[in-house]
């Protein structure tokens, strides 16, 4: 498995990076609606090869050949995303939105670096984007917007990951108080996720506040357009905040199992669990919040980066299952309390039988007291990643 690593650099804004941005949007729709005009007159789907022939640039010839590929890629592969997803969710949707900007992306056939200077190709006759540059040629850049200005994230290549086929298996219950829940069959690793839960409850009164403020000044005036910037500053350093914990929080649970030897990594797949809670308002809220999709996502490029399998296992009734006598029962409290006496924590419950779920072995009890879990709380200096990566410049 090929193993790459992204280096981001804020390059600012010019009316370069704005037409070539913009370029990209206007081809992004193009694509968008010619696709499903076909599909709606013709009722044909066409191949990505046949687009890209179709569409091979903007109009005005803005963007090298390979970053209009790229742009026309990016479609159909959404198009793949939805196609998958709606096997399991009958209400997902297609991408039919149109782009008034979007994503540049270079090949490595239009990447040069010489003299410190970083040479974006663009059409022909169209002057390259020139950014400077300290660093080794890259194989794949992409531009795009971070909310206040354009950044470079350039993408490097390094040495092959071999994927580990067997070996220790570890089960991961995603949650809304604890961030994740790991068991490897020994030892139980928790997550906590106390500081985001608390990040999560500020963000929201922030927003209350902020809304009801902007609400009473009248539209168009100065002082609802200082509101709006304000919001919009205050919630970016909280997103930013929030993304740091879950980075930090799910690199030290990859690296501890990791270090115990796990080779297999199974998630507690709840992609659905909105369509089948309701729990009064304020629960809702705290699970339509859950922030489990990018959790996932962080835990799966964190243990396959390692060499370590992910995959995802329907989580029914882990929680609510003893894992020494096999009867349901609903916990109230985060103390799992059976008939049977046996007593653990309940996401660390799920987390067990989710890995048992998988091995196929949830018919055959667990002997013996369990230790006691592990806590891992966040810490302002821990690690973003599980292995040395290229850090850019600010």
């Amino acid at each position: 498995m090929s193993n790459y690593t992204v280096r981001k650099l804020k390059i600012g804004n010019t009316e370069q990076m704005q037409t070539l941005s913009r370029a990209a949007g206007e081809l992004y729709s193009r694509t968008v609606v010619n696709f499903w005009r076909t599909v709606r007159k013709q009722n044909k789907w066409l191949k990505p090869s046949s687009m890209m022939r179709w569409l091979s640039n903007d109009s005005e010839n803005r963007l090298h050949a390979h970053s209009a590929d790229a742009v026309v890629q990016s479609f159909y592969a959404s198009l793949k995303s939805w196609r998958e997803r709606r096997k399991t969710d009958p209400d997902a949707r297609p991408p039919r939105r149109r782009k008034w900007f979007f994503k540049v992306q270079w090949k490595s056939s239009a990447i040069k670096v010489k003299d410190g200077k970083l040479r974006l190709s663009n059409g022909q006759g169209n002057e390259p984007l020139v950014i400077d540059w300290a660093w080794d040629t890259p194989k794949l850049i992409e531009m795009g917007w971070d909310g206040k200005q354009y950044e470079i994230r350039a993408c490097y290549a390094t040495e092959e990951v071999s994927i580990k086929e067997s070996g220790t298996v570890a089960g991961i219950d995603l949650g809304e108080i604890h961030l994740a829940v790991a068991h490897d069959g020994k030892e139980t690793i928790i997550a906590n996720g106390r500081l985001l839960r608390s990040k999560r409850r500020y963000q929201n009164k922030l927003k209350a506040k902020l809304s009801g403020l902007i609400d009473v000044k009248k539209r168009g005036s100065k002082r609802r357009k200082r509101l709006i910037r304000s919001k919009q500053r205050q919630l970016a350093k909280l997103n930013n905040q929030i993304k740091d914990i879950q980075h930090k929080q799910t690199t030290k649970l990859v690296s501890t199992l990791n270090n115990r030897g796990v080779q297999t990594v199974v998630i507690g797949d709840i992609r659905d669990i909105r369509k089948s809670v309701d729990y009064g308002k304020k629960a809702n809220q705290k699970i339509h919040q859950m922030l489990h999709g990018q959790t996932r996502q962080m835990l799966t490029y964190k243990a396959e980066r390692l060499g370590m399998k992910v995959e995802l296992q329907d989580e029914h009734y882990t929680s609510q299952t003893c894992p020494q006598c096999g009867k349901r029962h609903k916990p109230k409290n985060r103390l799992y309390k059976c008939s049977c006496g046996f007593q653990f924590h309940r996401d660390a419950v799920g987390s067990i039988n989710i890995r048992r779920k998988y091995l196929g072995c949830m018919d055959i009890p667990v002997v013996g007291v369990m230790a006691s879990p592990i806590g891992v709380r966040f810490k302002p200096h821990l690690q973003c990643s599980p292995v040395p990566l290229l850090r850019a410049e600010q």
